[in-house]
């Protein structure tokens, strides 16, 4: 590890000088399979008996149920089944680490050999499904009962879609000006290409009996108090809209120093996002998978170097090995036990920033600083609930809200899932908690004992 001990870092070996630039930006980070090339990876399946993959998907989707339909030709009977489980299985095909989840599971891996691939699978069928825009599910009838959703991530949606399906009307409302949450603002573009997350909403709200409320935040706008007593249940899928702030935060603000989450989603929103290079040096303080999006995204737009600098050991980075090792391959330089206290700055302007550098397993420093330049500092240090004001609020405890089994709050009736329950986590969690919280209503609103 070759840190620069003061402000005359240079570009990362290995940089990519601008062949991953702007005109890569949008580029599909893992191609679909072709109709030829997802046989052979269907037929590469054993189709086990308890298989580990689908013990090793949060949303329990029956993975060679579906692959053996893909096999045999049945590309809609395994969207369905896919999309049974997991109303959000074309992104998640696309974002979640299937390295550690499904895929690590496979017998294959055991013997080591390439696992099949799982991701693009699930990708291929359900891909198929709505491009032809097909419609599989149908409502029950009306049951006359309302349920109000807040928050139109994919927990929120998902418990949506469940309830809609069971014949329930349910108002959503979202704070933002579109639907889709952690989809549409805080993945990278070159995970989700071609306007997929809103491809996704449309194809969910077909169903029909949903109706979304933009501008409509949860507080004095929209106490929750009243949406217990004019709803028959209620779900919170909050999310998690604070940012973590650096604890060595300079007192006044700098110009260059942001956070990552308000980058990425300004970068999603850009009608032209090649006109948003961060910066020339750019530093991102974090070792996430949000630390790892900004970084190669800001190499993507140009920046002629991109550091991560995080401040434990490559194991206890948030993000997988494979996400590690794909942003060095974008050119980005990974720097490690490096804890920032201070910024260097010049005419209101970031310049860099001071690290101290800690002892490999050891929280303790070794007393060392080293300065890095840089005039972008992204921050990807974390997210936090940030509830408002409320007439009534659920109980939270360690910065979440409280739930039971069924996925429910301290007050009756109230239900809450995805990151506001669970903490930053995957997406395919979120839509589980919101898949179960709908199950539970479900129940209640239909008087069925449980």
């Amino acid at each position: 590890m070759d840190e620069p001990a003061s402000i005359t870092a240079t570009p990362a070996a290995g940089a990519l000088t601008g062949a991953a630039g702007p005109a890569g930006l949008f580029s599909d980070l893992h191609p679909p399979l072709s109709h030829d090339e997802a046989l052979v990876e269907a037929n590469r399946c054993y189709f086990c008996f308890d298989a580990p993959c689908l013990h090793a998907c949060p949303t329990g989707i029956d993975i060679p149920g579906f692959i053996r339909r893909i096999a045999t030709g049945n590309l809609k009977g395994a969207a369905v089944r896919i999309l049974e489980e997991n109303i959000f299985g074309g992104s998640c095909a696309r974002v979640c680490p299937t390295e550690i989840l499904c895929e690590q599971a496979c017998v294959r891996s055991a013997q080591e050999e390439r696992p099949v691939k799982i991701g693009l699978l699930q990708r291929h069928a359900t891909d198929w499904l709505m491009d032809r825009e097909l419609q599989p599910f149908q409502r029950a009838a009306a049951s006359g009962k309302r349920v109000a959703v807040v928050g139109a991530g994919p927990a929120g949606l998902a418990c949506a879609h469940r309830l809609a399906c069971h014949g329930h009307d349910v108002t959503v409302f979202e704070a933002r000006a579109k639907s889709g949450g952690l989809n549409e603002y805080g993945i990278a573009a070159y995970k989700l290409v071609d306007d997929f997350a809103q491809r996704e909403v449309a194809f969910l709200l077909a169903v029909g009996g949903i109706r979304i409320e933009h501008g409509r935040s949860l507080g004095a706008g929209l106490p929750l108090g009243a949406l217990q007593r004019d709803f028959d249940a209620v779900f919170l899928g909050l999310g998690l809209a604070g940012v973590n702030a650096l604890a060595c935060a300079p007192a006044a603000p700098l110009a260059g120093l942001r956070d990552a989450v308000g980058f990425i989603a300004e970068l999603r929103q850009a009608l032209e996002p090649r006109r948003l290079v961060p910066g020339r040096r750019v530093i991102v303080i974090g070792g996430g998978n949000t630390a790892i999006d900004a970084a190669v995204q800001s190499r993507r737009l140009g920046a002629d170097d991109v550091t991560i600098a995080y401040r434990r050991g490559p194991a206890e980075m948030g993000a997988t090995p494979w996400e590690q090792d794909f942003a060095r391959t974008e050119g980005v330089r990974v720097l490690h036990h490096l804890t920032p206290v201070g910024f260097v700055a010049a005419g209101g302007a970031v310049a860099g920033v001071e690290f101290m550098r800690n002892r490999p397993g050891s929280p303790q420093s070794a007393g060392e600083r080293v300065t890095l330049p840089a005039d972008c500092v992204l921050t990807a240090v974390g997210q936090r609930l940030d509830l408002p004001v409320l007439d009534v609020t659920p109980r939270v405890a360690d910065g979440r809200i409280v739930v039971d089994a069924n996925r429910e709050t301290s007050l009756p009736g109230v239900f809450a899932g995805g990151d506001c329950v669970a903490g930053q986590d995957l997406t395919v969690r979120a839509v589980q908690d919101g898949k179960l919280a709908a199950e539970a209503i479900h129940r209640r609103l239909a008087g069925i004992r449980e």
